[in-house]
């Protein structure tokens, strides 16, 4: 291994060491159970929510809208089953997309099951919804749409805004997956008309294992985990209060920063893109606008994937061929799938996502090393 160059910032990020510095203390001095009357808890309660302030600035929200979770997943959930027992009398439609996290399209499937019923609006070639195409799927009974913010394995931004727009006028609820948007882009909960929003600390250099929900107020939803009266008697269970203080610090630093750092991975990927490009029979999935920051996703034609990514790691070079969620999966990526690319380059994709610790020198090493992987590989299968 000639040096480690880490490019799955997608899939999780490091802690940073001031957020780590900032939640040590939560481990072993202020320890207290934040539903205890004593001090120690009281100054607790106090810590939670100035960290959830944290969060309803980055967002705009109400601090009161903010719901700590176990992560991106059970936010997800939580959104989508939440609002669809509570609701389940007004209708039991809900529309979503063909290329959601699994933390969705698993949460639809087992709410078939119990009865409902899921619209998938299909995507173009780049991964966008077609606006008209939700118009035309919203029926008497829809309850809820659920789009995400940007996609986790082509970096598609999705038009946020104008579906807000007009599931605002029609009356129906949406929530949005933002957990690879967030601190990528501004959000803006109350302008964008957004019901409910998930997020996921490790995504911006919190702890893992922690994530939040945003429920504008007023919103009907049921409890997805009871017990005792925690989270204002919506989400039962010790709060894992190091966490929380971890998330509100982590996500304060890098919404400050985001302008900043945005502007330096854009110019990152887009020579990582074009680097990549330059190799015979290669293609980039995913638009070249309204794009993540920091995300690639190539396809090498003639290419095995899942070799190539071994032979990488074997150099040093981290990344992946998708969702981190799916790694092992023998099926082609479902989102790539959705938007039209053939199996076999489907097979062969990779996708490296940038942060904070990628340097122009990496970019170039990355560059030249698939090169000749790519090239190396091919050479071989032909004289095989």
């Amino acid at each position: 291994m000639e040096r480690e160059v880490y490019m799955d910032y997608s899939a999780t990020t490091f802690v940073k060491p001031e957020v780590l510095e900032a939640m040590n203390p939560y481990f072993t001095e202020y320890f207290g159970n934040p539903s205890s009357i004593y001090h120690i808890s009281r100054m607790n309660k106090v810590i939670i929510n100035k960290s959830k302030q944290k969060i309803a600035d980055v967002i705009n929200s109400r601090r009161d809208e903010i719901f700590f979770t176990s992560g991106g997943s059970e936010a997800d959930n939580w959104a989508l089953k939440g609002v669809a027992f509570a609701n389940k009398d007004k209708g039991k439609h809900i529309i979503t997309t063909t290329i959601e996290h699994h933390a969705i399209l698993n949460t639809c499937k087992y709410l078939e099951k119990q009865g409902f019923d899921i619209t998938y609006l299909k995507v173009d070639k780049d991964g966008f919804i077609d606006i008209n195409e939700l118009r035309d799927s919203i029926r008497e009974d829809t309850i809820l749409v659920s789009i995400m913010f940007a996609n986790n394995e082509i970096g598609t931004i999705e038009p946020i805004s104008e579906i807000g727009k007009l599931l605002n006028e029609k009356n129906i609820l949406f929530h949005t997956d933002a957990v690879q948007a967030i601190t990528h882009m501004p959000i803006d909960v109350k302008k964008m008309n957004i019901d409910m929003l998930s997020m996921s600390s490790h995504k911006f250099y919190g702890p893992k294992g922690m994530g939040a929900l945003y429920i504008k107020k007023g919103t009907n939803i049921d409890n997805l985990i009871h017990g005792g009266g925690q989270e204002r008697g919506l989400r039962a269970g010790t709060e894992n209060v190091p966490g929380i203080v971890g998330m509100g610090f982590a996500i304060d630093i890098a919404n400050k920063t985001m302008n900043e750092e945005n502007k330096r991975l854009v110019i990152l990927r887009d020579k990582l893109i074009d680097g990549l490009l330059k190799i015979p029979d290669s293609k980039l999935n995913g638009p070249r606008k309204n794009r993540l920051p920091g995300n690639v996703n190539v396809s090498f034609g003639g290419i095995d994937g899942d070799i190539l990514l071994v032979i990488l790691d074997d150099i040093g070079i981290c990344a992946s061929s998708g969702s981190a969620c799916s790694a092992g999966a023998i099926e082609p990526s479902h989102v790539l799938t959705s938007i039209g690319v053939k199996s076999d380059y489907a097979k062969s994709s990779l996708r490296l996502t940038l942060g904070a610790n990628t340097t122009d020198d990496e970019v170039k090493f990355v560059i030249d090393k698939i090169t000749d992987t790519v090239e190396k590989l091919r050479k071989n299968k032909v004289e095989n």
